[in-house]
Formats: C-alpha cells, sequence, structure tokens
C-alpha cells in the first residue's frame, strides 16, 4: 500500500528534514518528533512527505536511543518516584507494565 505525497502538505522535504533534526538534537525521541509535526506543524506522516522520521535521522549520522534504553529509563525514573511516594500503587503498577514490556524486548 504505497502512500503518495499529500496535495495540501506544502513543506518541502528540505524543510521537513531541517526540522526533523534540530527536534533530535534537542533530545526528541522520534515518536515524540511525529507529534511535534502532527499538532505544530499540520504534516500527519513524515512519510507522506519523503522518508521515515527514523530514516531522516540516521541518514543524517545522529544516533537514536534504543525501545530497551527508553524503557529503562522510565523504570528509574518511576522508581525514585515510588521511593518517595510509597503510596502511589498505580506507579507501583505502571513499574510492573514497563518491566513486562522489557521482557517483550528482550525475547525479540
Amino acid at each position: 500500500m504505497a502512500e503518495e505525497k499529500a496535495t495540501w502538505v506544502k513543506m518541502k522535504p528540505a524543510e521537513l528534514e531541517k526540522i526533523v533534526v534540530e527536534l533530535t538534537k534537542k533530545g526528541e525521541s522520534p515518536a515524540k518528533i511525529g507529534l511535534i509535526l502532527r499538532d505544530q506543524h499540520g504534516i500527519p506522516k513524515a512519510k507522506l512527505v519523503g522518508k521515515k522520521i527514523g530514516k531522516i535521522i540516521t541518514s543524517h549520522g545522529l544516533s537514536l536511543k534504543a525501545e530497551k534504553e527508553i524503557v529503562l529509563e522510565k523504570i528509574e525514573k518511576i522508581k525514585s518516584h515510588t521511593s518517595r511516594n510509597k503510596h502511589d500503587h498505580a506507579a507501583s503498577r505502571a513499574i510492573t507494565k514497563q518491566l513486562w514490556a522489557l521482557h517483550r524486548l528482550d525475547k525479540k
């Protein structure tokens, strides 16, 4: 199912790449970049203008964080939160869900 360039998207591929590279240098994840492009620039998918966000990032020599690293960071952040907030049971449930995600990534 090949997607064609939408005629109503006025942004050029070079402009899109510039925005994606700037956001990557600020430390945004590809998913967050996609949300920013959608909400602030009116681009529903970067693929409609040219390449996918991940391809743009790697073609400019920038590195992506692995999914496992992102999940581990979330786990550490939630653990520090639960150590300060002992009665936050929703946070302890969130740790469990992140551990499931980590296990699922390890199986791949």
